[in-house]
């Protein structure tokens, strides 16, 4: 209990110690276990605790990093210089080469996030909610504009840790430039608490993608939590599929050129359960397919039901040699039953199941059972912190 994993950008698994430094808190959203009203038992480490415990963890490899969040104690400003004095006691006096992500706080005093992403690998800003209405309804002292600030205040520290020395004022020749939060930021948003759709998230993920160069965007299941404001939060958590397709929306669209308005557009303001969104999106524009895999631009193999990016560039590579068939596209691991139907190759004209035939979605969709893993999946208490 309190180790996660996490997975790097290259594909590697690591283990991180997540906990908080404290679950008291002076703020009161509602949909926080750790509200100020909740009558949750309370406990608190010093940050000198923190630092102990990952040491000891480390040491025996059972972590390789360190994820700390907390509730707000006495001000912000106080809360952030706790969390920053962890980071760089580990780092200062310890010589910690392990992974940090701390989660910052908004109003916190720009020294104080200053102080925070000199130690950090990676800071995140929770913005919990994808609209003020919504704040103010369950998070009335959390401000959307304070919030987005505070992000761009973090990417523009970012901006200047990579430019190039000669660029910063005042640095002298042959100096590094400063370090600050390398691995990028990274924010939060709950979904299911309030009657947002999955177009309004995906159109606030979009907007702080391209306005902060957020590394992630995280997507929350709300769960129901004990002691609930009556009136104020569905008594029913979303299905946790719903979460899943909201993440491979988000993969879409930092990875696969999607914009948020193709794969949700006006009418369908939800993403569909049954299927994922890029086989949605295939069966809405059915007109674009059949793809010939020899002759494709990058950017269309791309939006090819059950063609990864791996995939795509190893096609790439391979038709420069010689023209693609169908037993190229099994050596490669490509889900057939998904990919043929929208592809021709040079042994096959056109497609196996013809796009026109009423019966495509349901020979696509996943059968039920292969999606009650979600249901039968553990929740996880709501918590604006973690």
């Amino acid at each position: 209990m309190g180790i996660c994993h996490s997975y790097t950008p290259d594909g590697r698994c690591v283990s991180l110690l997540k906990i908080l430094l404290t679950n008291l808190c002076i703020y009161d959203c509602a949909y926080c276990i750790n509200r100020r009203s909740s009558s949750v038992e309370r406990e608190r480490f010093t940050p000198e605790e923190v630092v102990r415990l990952t040491l000891d963890f480390y040491r025996r490899n059972y972590i390789e990093g360190l994820f700390l969040s907390s509730g707000i104690i006495r001000s912000s400003d106080h809360t952030m210089e706790q969390l920053a004095r962890v980071a760089r006691t580990l780092r200062v006096d310890h010589g910690f080469q392990g992974y940090i992500h701390l989660k910052t706080i908004p109003d916190a005093s720009p020294e104080l996030i200053a102080e925070a992403g000199r130690w950090a690998d990676r800071l995140s800003i929770n913005v919990e909610l994808p609209s003020q209405r919504d704040l103010v309804a369950l998070a009335p002292e959390k401000d959307l504009v304070q919030i987005r600030s505070a992000m761009g205040g973090i990417r523009e520290r970012i901006d200047e840790s990579k430019a190039p020395v000669a660029s910063i004022v005042g640095a002298r020749r042959g100096a590094a430039a400063p370090r600050f939060a390398p691995a990028g930021q990274s924010t939060q948003m709950i979904v299911g608490a309030t009657a947002a759709t999955d177009q309004t998230i995906l159109h606030a993920a979009s907007a702080l993608y391209s306005a902060h160069r957020l590394r992630r965007v995280y997507y929350s299941a709300f769960s129901p939590i004990p002691d609930p404001m009556v009136g104020v939060l569905p008594l029913v958590a979303p299905p946790l599929v719903r979460e899943h397709r909201l993440y491979q929306a988000d993969w879409l669209l930092r990875f696969y050129g999607f914009a948020w308005n193709e794969l949700l557009p006006d009418d369908e303001p939800n993403l569909d359960l049954a299927i994922d969104p890029k086989l949605s999106w295939a069966l809405r524009h059915r007109e674009q397919f059949p793809v010939d895999l020899n002759a494709a631009p990058r950017e269309m193999l791309l939006r090819v039901p059950g063609l990864g990016t791996k995939s795509v560039n190893r096609i790439i590579r391979i038709r420069r040699w010689h023209r693609l068939r169908l037993d190229d596209l099994m050596r490669l691991k490509v889900p057939l039953k998904r990919t043929l139907p929208f592809v021709t190759a040079a042994d096959r004209i056109g497609p196996a199941l013809t796009l026109d035939r009423g019966d495509l979605r349901a020979r696509l969709t996943p059968r039920p059972e292969q999606l009650d893993m979600f249901a039968a999946a553990p929740r996880s208490v709501s918590t604006g912190q973690l």
